[in-house]
Order: C-alpha cells, then structure tokens, then sequence
C-alpha cells in the first residue's frame, strides 16, 4: 500500500474502475455469445439480440473500454454473419407521415 495520500487514492478509484471496465466488457461478450448462439440456433429473427450486441459495443467504446475500431469490426463481423444465416428483421409498421404544424407569430 502506497505511503502517499494522492496515491492511496488512485489505488481506491482504480480498484473501482477496474470493476467497472470488467461488467462493460462482460455485458459486450454476453450480447455478443447471445446473437451467436441465436444464429446458430437457426433463429431467423435476431434483430433485438442484434440491437442488444451493437448498444453493448457502443457503450463499451463510450466508456472507453475498447477502441471504436475494434467495434466497428465487430457489429460488422455480426451483421455479415446475421445475414449469411438468412435471419430476417421483422417488418417494422409504418408510421404515419407527420403533418407540418402551423407556427404562431408574435404581434
């Protein structure tokens, strides 16, 4: 244990950074094995584990626990496989088209 006080410190935060960066990368690998085992399954709609997989990658590199590069590989990687398996997205509705709303003027 450091003798420092500022030291002694950065022992404790980076005692709880570590913690941290260990339940992002955990909750990445966990969407990740789950699109994967759902396209070996056969699954044919994925599109929610897909989503799950690549919020999971966007908040890693957000905290900066990987590099965006290596994420941008990876929801790629995903995509190509989800689409060599033939997984469909279901149809989304349409939406209604949104009407221009009129704009008050001041006098």
């Amino acid at each position: 244990m450091p003798i420092i006080k500022s030291a002694q410190k950065r022992v404790r935060s980076a005692k709880k950074a570590a913690v941290r960066n260990t339940k992002t990368k955990r909750n990445y690998k966990d969407a990740i094995k789950s699109l994967t085992s759902a396209l070996k399954s056969g699954k044919k709609s994925v599109d929610n584990e897909t989503k799950k997989a690549q919020s999971a990658l966007d908040k890693a590199v957000k905290k900066g626990v990987i590099h965006k590069n290596k994420a941008a590989r990876k929801k790629s990687q995903l995509a190509k496989a989800a689409k060599k398996s033939g997984a469909t997205k279901p149809k989304a509705a349409k939406k209604p088209a949104k009407k221009a709303a009129a704009k008050k003027t001041k006098k």
